[in-house]
């Protein structure tokens, strides 16, 4: 038997490659031999980090019957859906329009050509709840391709057919300052003002939404808006969602109180998370924001900080096999590794119980108030993660994808500036470097590299949009006009080979010249990171703020056309258009530009990186600096550095004090 994937730059996939099933991974040559032997395509998407993945691969995929089931009657193709986020969008659109559920694993069986006929998410190896066993979900769909393939060819041109219809640009709509109140106050009513955030079980960390709620309080001086966003994020920071001895946000909690977490912890929530609370720490000065910002950027360069200065996708969500193995405790191994004294003192801080909030009595822990001896917890602290060390550890995903470091470059190079961290815009810098240097082949930007080594994957539209907005994030911090060009380049590529045709503001999230699928993905919403759209909208607008008149007009004009396309979506369901909202909440600010000149500028720079609206731009270097447009034209005042306030194309008077720059702000 042929092992296909055992060159896979997937972690993922490399995982499987020992399976005993006959594994493709997705091509030209995999959708042949389906032609060839004329039977059906079983597609299985997951994803390193992802439990449920594990548990169908070692139920199923590594049992020798079911091996033998699935190599007699199909192509079996493995997809990471991290790497192929095109492949994923498209069937697990398809796989939600059947079961009106998705989800992953995924299991979808599609015709040689790729059309989806049956789609489902886990299988179990035995009948249960009225779900059959993954065998015999095999021997039906097998039967039925000899019996009637037909019928299944004619069933999966339909869903084809309903898949394109559903999947057309949105109609035009303002997203003006009218949505955007009514956006918080949707918010406020789908609030859960017990227990922080929004909806019940399993609850999502909503950082994009926070983001916007952020936004509207510092452009309108929305109580609502600031009180939601600051409930929710003291909430996901005291409970277990948050790692509270290293740092660094789990996927999401499975009860409405941010107790227990799915304890796999994804580059991209964290890079969005220290986002917010890094802005939230220099919006309001909380104590928390601080902590969470300092101990999220931790988590980045100690746990996914790769050889090559990028940054992993994930950590695992079970330590062989068993779920929270690394990371929850009981009172007596608190007490085994602290003492009994401070061991009791810990269990009674950290909500640590006899009976357990988790499994078998364990307890995650969680931080329901501040320590009264702030040396007594740093100690207890690193005496826990020290022992926690020695225990079996989560496996990690350590391909580097490019729109998820697009984000943690982005957080990095923004909180390093607001919080004066000059190490994380170091780290922003290191990531960008390897992704210009690795990730650009011929021009184009390839979705993930590995030990160094690019993938085959063609970048998507937030890929371009997530580092390109990384990169302008970084031109900021550093003053170089290297990340502007770049920025740039990328911002007119996905502007060339994305946009939808004749229909302005609208985009697909792969190129025109990609792969061709059975549809070409275009999916406007943000759920767990930012749409590509969104994301793009996003650059386009930054990138208006920061280059010269002819290019800051065209990028001001594509943000603001993207922007048109969203206005019911953000009306309707606000929280799958955070990042839409903030977005829309920038342009409503100006955004604010402030371009800080002089050899002395230190301070002005922090003032304004630490007093402006969510959105806006700050950079600082000497006047008329080759390649930066944002400091040309604006000499010292008086001999001595000056900052230059802009909104909207009207500048205020510059100045010359951090004071004065804080009240123009």
């Amino acid at each position: 038997m042929a092992n296909r994937l055992a060159t896979a730059t997937s972690p993922y996939l490399l995982q499987h490659a020992e399976n005993p099933v006959e594994w493709w991974e997705w091509g030209e040559e995999a959708l042949a031999e389906a032609k060839r032997r004329n039977v059906p395509i079983l597609l299985s998407v997951g994803y390193a980090a992802c439990h449920w993945c594990h548990v169908m691969a070692h139920e199923s995929f590594e049992d020798e019957k079911t091996a033998t089931l699935m190599n007699a009657h199909f192509v079996n193709i493995k997809v990471d859906r991290e790497e192929r986020p095109d492949i994923d969008a498209v069937y697990m659109a398809a796989t939600q329009a059947m079961t009106g559920q998705g989800g992953w694993p995924m299991t979808c069986f599609l015709t040689p050509e790729g059309k989806p006929f049956h789609c489902g998410t886990y299988y179990p190896p035995s009948p249960r709840h009225g779900m059959p066993s993954f065998s015999q979900l095999l021997v039906a769909v097998a039967e039925a391709w000899e019996e009637r393939p037909d019928e299944l060819r004619s069933g999966a041109q339909q869903i084809v057919g309903a898949l394109a219809e559903r999947g057309g640009p949105l109609d035009e709509s303002e997203v003006d300052s009218s949505v955007l109140a009514a956006a918080v106050g949707k918010l406020a009513e789908e609030a859960d003002s017990v227990h922080g955030g929004f909806g019940g079980a399993p609850k999502f960390p909503p950082s994009m939404v926070l983001e916007f709620l952020l936004r509207h309080h510092e452009r309108t001086g929305s109580d609502t808006a600031l009180s939601l966003a600051e409930s929710a994020a003291e909430a996901m920071a005291r409970g277990g969602l948050y790692d509270q001895l290293a740092g660094g946000f789990a996927r999401y909690s499975v009860d409405a109180a941010w107790v227990v977490p799915h304890f796999e912890k994804m580059l991209y929530d964290n890079a969005l998370l220290l986002r917010f609370y890094a802005h939230l720490a220099r919006r309001t000065a909380s104590a928390t924001a601080w902590r969470v910002a300092e101990g999220t950027a931790s988590f980045l360069a100690d746990s996914l900080l790769t050889p090559q200065r990028g940054f992993a996708a994930s950590l695992d969500a079970d330590t062989e096999g068993v779920e929270g193995l690394t990371y929850v405790w009981t009172p007596s191994q608190l007490c085994a590794v602290l003492g009994e004294e401070d061991g009791s003192w810990a269990a009674e801080l950290f909500g640590v119980t006899e009976s357990g909030t988790f499994e078998e009595g364990a307890s995650t822990l969680r931080l329901p108030r501040d320590p009264d001896d702030a040396d007594r917890f740093e100690r207890v602290r690193l005496a826990l993660l020290e022992s926690r060390a020695a225990r079996p550890q989560p496996g990690r995903d350590d391909k580097v994808i490019a729109a998820w470091n697009g984000l943690a470059i982005t957080a990095l190079a923004e909180a390093g500036v607001a919080l004066e961290r000059p190490q994380w815009i170091e780290l922003a810098r290191g990531a960008a470097e390897l992704v210009l240097d690795k990730h650009i082949v011929e021009g184009r930007l390839r979705r993930s590299s590995r030990d160094g080594v690019v993938g085959e994957a063609a970048g998507v539209l937030e890929d371009y949009a997530c580092v390109a907005d990384g990169l302008l994030a970084l031109h900021q911090a550093t003053g170089e006009p290297r990340w502007l060009t770049e920025a740039t380049r990328l911002l007119d590529l996905a502007l060339t080979h994305f946009a939808v045709a004749d229909v302005p503001g609208a985009y697909y999230d792969t190129a025109d010249d990609a792969e061709t699928l059975v549809q070409r993905p275009s999916d406007p919403g943000d759920n767990a990171s930012p749409a590509g759209a969104s994301a793009l909208a996003g650059a386009l607008l930054t990138a208006s703020a920061l280059t010269g008149a002819e290019s800051a007009t065209r990028y001001r004009e594509a943000a603001e056309q993207a922007l048109r396309r969203v206005g019911l979506l953000a009306a309707r369901v606000p929280r799958f258009a955070g990042h839409w909202l903030s977005v829309a909440e920038a342009a409503e600010s100006g955004p604010v530009q402030v371009a800080v000149v002089g050899e002395a500028r230190g301070e002005l720079v922090t003032a304004a990186a630490r007093s402006i609206h969510g959105g806006g731009v700050v950079l600082g270097g000497a006047p008329d600096a080759p390649g930066v447009p944002l400091l040309a034209d604006r000499p010292l005042v008086d001999g001595v550095a000056a900052a230059y306030v802009c909104r909207g194309y009207v500048c205020d008077r510059p100045v010359t004090t951090s004071e004065a720059l804080a009240a123009q702000l």
